[in-house]
């Protein structure tokens, strides 16, 4: 698999207005990062050759709804943490969840199969979509994610993403524990 060298500056050409303005939103916060650019990344074990480049996990974003399509989660969570549904629900004292329809990924976040990110609450279509991150992510020194194309990833001090980001955004995130 093709993954670039680390470079800290953005893209010179954009996929598309989610990616751009991702870029511009971590220069107007003076947020620094790394990132590369790779083949097309879908599965969270293609994620480990980026994890290896960039020193860092790679979270795992779910767009995840309740039966009826009426509310809708982002969740973030350890790349390597199988998701537990009925944990996940507990934790939230909601009805289940299950994956969001592959439709609405694109028209709420903006992003494709294997792009899901925190990034697009930036986008006034994930306004209704609640931010939910697990602790063991939170805990973690830097948080690696995509730009929210399947071929660009990257790593954040993640305090600059669960603070600096989200308050930028305007939203706010609930962080909850869920066993392995």
């Amino acid at each position: 698999m093709f993954i670039s060298k680390i470079q800290t500056e953005a893209p010179k050409e954009f996929k598309t207005d989610l990616q751009r303005k991702v870029y511009e939103v971590l220069n107007e916060l003076k947020i620094p990062f790394e990132r590369v650019d790779t083949d097309e990344v879908i599965t969270m074990e293609d994620c480990e050759l980026v994890d290896q480049k960039l020193n860092m996990k790679m979270v795992k974003t779910l767009f995840l709804c309740n039966r009826q399509h009426t509310e809708f989660y982002l969740f973030i969570t350890a790349g390597d943490k199988r998701f537990n549904s009925k944990g996940f629900s507990s934790a939230l004292d909601i009805a289940r969840v299950s994956f969001a329809p592959e439709e609405k990924m694109l028209s709420m976040l903006g992003t494709t199969i294997g792009a899901a990110t925190v990034f697009s609450v930036l986008l006034p279509s994930a306004a209704n979509v609640r931010i939910i991150f697990d602790r063991e992510v939170v805990n973690e020194e830097y948080y690696g994610c995509s730009d929210g194309t399947t071929t660009g990833y990257m790593k954040i001090k993640t305090a600059l993403i669960v603070n600096d980001f989200m308050k930028y955004a305007g939203r706010s995130a609930k962080i909850i524990s869920i066993p392995r």
